[in-house]
């Protein structure tokens, strides 16, 4: 009998792009839900949508993360493509894998939501419409689609600056497998901070798959804004130029000056100044 490989081996793109799958469409399942949950149910508030797109990110971080690294964001993995060496090969592969993700979980949620989204908005307008897919100004502040495209590429930024320096070992990553609440965190602190001009979707995926999802159940209003712009190409363009941004000031700004480790000193114990 032959030797076993191991796991990772065995698995291969395959594995990596259901782990993609299933790690957005939890992410999409706590946030979408939370969304139909405030805004169609009249449940929580705004704090209580921020946190549970950080846990949903959590979750979902842990799911994927031993077979794909849990990108579980094109933006994500553009970014380490161009700047962690990530295979250029395999970023669309994950993106529509992140995509489709997304768009399962949003079905779902729509499924689910669809006696109580049909009571508070009939017609399926753009009142219920943000439950899945951002709005400039969240639909009701005069904030335009230039002004929402801006906002997402700051959003986007920040986010892949904090996710590179709470994932470089060179720097101080959180022990323990903590790394996935820090970064659910990171996702709390951006919705509490930058949610007001465009609902800070930060993740092409999580927008476009909702978006899509909506559109095919009843949104007919789901690619444009409320003043009638289609707008459905600013969440995409936006984060992945933000997260190229980010993870330039991140490489440029403190990457490049933290110290390469080096050998050991005979008979000292390693630690993190080493």
């Amino acid at each position: 009998m032959s030797e076993q490989k191991p796991a990772a081996h065995r698995t291969g793109l395959i594995g990596e792009l259901s782990a993609e799958f299933v790690g957005t469409m939890v992410l999409i399942l706590f946030g979408c839900g939370v969304v139909a949950q405030v805004v169609a149910g009249g449940l929580g508030d705004h704090d209580s949508i921020a946190w549970a797109w950080g846990f949903g990110v959590t979750f979902g971080v842990y799911v994927a993360g031993r077979l794909s690294g849990a990108h579980i964001n094109p933006a994500v993995t553009l970014s380490l493509a161009a700047f962690k060496g990530f295979p250029w090969s395999k970023v669309l592969p994950y993106a529509i894998a992140q995509t489709a993700g997304a768009f399962v979980a949003a079905l779902l949620v729509r499924w689910n939501y669809t006696e109580v989204l049909a009571k508070t908005d009939p017609g399926h307008t753009f009142k219920t419409q943000f439950v899945f897919s951002t709005l400039p100004g969240n639909g009701v502040l005069p904030v335009s689609e230039w002004g929402a495209l801006r906002d997402q590429v700051i959003g986007t930024a920040i986010l892949m600056l904090l996710l590179f320096a709470v994932t470089d070992v060179l720097n101080t990553p959180p022990g323990a497998n903590l790394a996935p609440l820090i970064i659910g965190l990171i996702v709390v602190a951006i919705g509490m901070a930058w949610g007001t001009d465009a609902g800070y979707a930060i993740n092409p995926a999580r927008d476009f798959g909702p978006r899509l999802a909506s559109f095919l159940t009843g949104y007919d209003t789901a690619w444009r804004d409320q003043y009638g712009n289609f707008y459905f190409w600013v969440p995409i363009v936006g984060p992945l130029v933000g997260g190229l941004v980010g993870a330039a000031l991140y490489r440029i700004l403190v990457g490049r000056f933290l110290p390469v480790p080096g050998p050991q000193e005979v008979g000292r114990t390693p630690s993190p100044e080493t």
